[in-house]
């Protein structure tokens, strides 16, 4: 199949686009370059270091023979999503050109209306695009399990069947976010069904849970094609930083109790996912959602799990900087991704003690002082 990798050069884009050439399909990938120049506007680079777009893809054909197309440019000019759509001709595009960050949409008003503007307005330029060349491309969306909140019921795969005054319907499962990223990634996940439903599109929504890891079969061929790995905590997950964190002998930050419970993922299963959804595409006019995660854990939970692996090692609980509740129900189902043949890696002591030993390898590009929150999700003086 030949696949469009949108936001070709960030932490999943890349491992994402490797796996499926390395699976035998016809990648190209394109980027706009954003993801880097967040960087240097927080003055933080990831721990490992990264080559430039055009000089991983060379090194990746060198070592595999397949070469990647590249693209660069930006959803926010339709004009040219369409004509990289009709040129390329892709059978899939997966979709990760997105500002990816909640604590980075919460900075500011600048910060939240950038989130909105550029996650809404260039995924409805790609749907147009999609529409205007080629309705039966799928469109693969990575999503996020944060588009549901905590509700205190089950997470549903996407739909829910609600009964009222004696009659029935199946609609979205109600969303809950907590923060304007995340909000962003809710008003994608109506559009791209609206588009669906009044345009007979296919797509398949991945509400993806905390990635955890860096290395895929294909990154760990050569320094070359590694890709990011974030710590701070404006783009670091919160087992990354935890992990820094043993490493330096800094205390783990706990945000609050440590109550809150998410879902994670191995970015090797990450990848997976998405290659799986690709070679299985929705139907014509479905609008096809999995929850993409193979465990829970609550955030008091990992920083245990790291302790417990890395002597020394203390925890402190901050003050929580979000809006969220400290304790919570959380029972997310996923059925979708095992029954196309996923087969999860679980987080093990393992995979952290290989994270130590990345980290420490590098632990002097670490910028300590990006480690403790500097967004607050209120307004100043509330």
């Amino acid at each position: 199949m030949k696949v469009l990798v949108l936001g070709g050069d960030g932490y999943l884009g890349w491992p994402t686009a490797l796996h499926l050439s390395d699976c035998g399909h016809e990648v190209a990938v394109l980027d706009n370059g954003a993801r880097r120049g967040y960087d240097d506007e927080l003055g933080v680079t990831s721990l490992v270091p990264i080559r430039g777009l055009d000089e991983r893809v060379t090194a990746w054909e060198e070592l595999s023979g397949a070469r990647l197309g590249v693209y660069h440019g930006d959803l926010l000019d339709a004009e040219y999503v369409r004509a990289t759509l009709a040129e390329f001709r892709p059978d899939a595009v997966v979709h990760f050109a997105e500002q990816r960050s909640a604590p980075y949409s919460m900075l500011d008003r600048a910060h939240a209306v950038y989130t909105q503007h550029n996650n809404v307005v260039g995924t409805l330029n790609l749907l147009y695009g999609i529409a205007e060349t080629d309705p039966d491309i799928h469109l693969v969306k990575l999503g996020t399990l944060g588009e549901y909140g905590t509700p205190n019921i089950d997470i549903e795969e996407g739909w829910l069947t609600v009964e009222h005054n004696g009659r029935s319907d199946r609609v979205l499962f109600p969303k809950r976010p907590g923060s304007f990223y995340h909000l962003s990634k809710v008003h994608d996940s109506h559009n791209i069904e609206f588009a669906c439903r009044a345009w007979d599109l296919r797509a398949t929504d991945l509400n993806q849970g905390v990635v955890y890891g860096h290395h895929t079969a294909q990154t760990g061929r050569d320094p070359r094609l590694a890709t990011r790995f974030d710590y701070d905590a404006v783009f670091g997950t919160v087992l990354n930083r935890f992990i820094i964190q043993a490493v330096l002998g800094e205390p783990l930050t706990v945000y609050g109790s440590g109550g809150q419970t998410r879902g994670v993922i191995d970015i090797r299963d990450t990848v997976d996912c998405v290659r799986l959804a690709v070679e299985n595409p929705a139907e014509r006019g479905e609008f096809r959602v999995f929850n993409q995660l193979t465990e829970s854990f609550s955030v008091g939970e990992l920083a245990k799990l790291v302790a417990d692996t890395h002597p020394c090692t203390e925890i402190t609980h901050l003050d929580n900087p979000r809006v969220e509740a400290d304790q919570h129900h959380y029972n997310v189902v996923s059925t979708g991704l095992a029954e196309l043949g996923l087969r999860p890696h679980l987080l093990a002591d393992t995979l952290i003690t290989s994270m130590f030993e990345l980290v420490e390898r590098h632990a002097g590009r670490v910028n300590r002082a990006a480690l403790l929150p500097a967004t607050q999700w209120r307004l100043p003086g509330r």
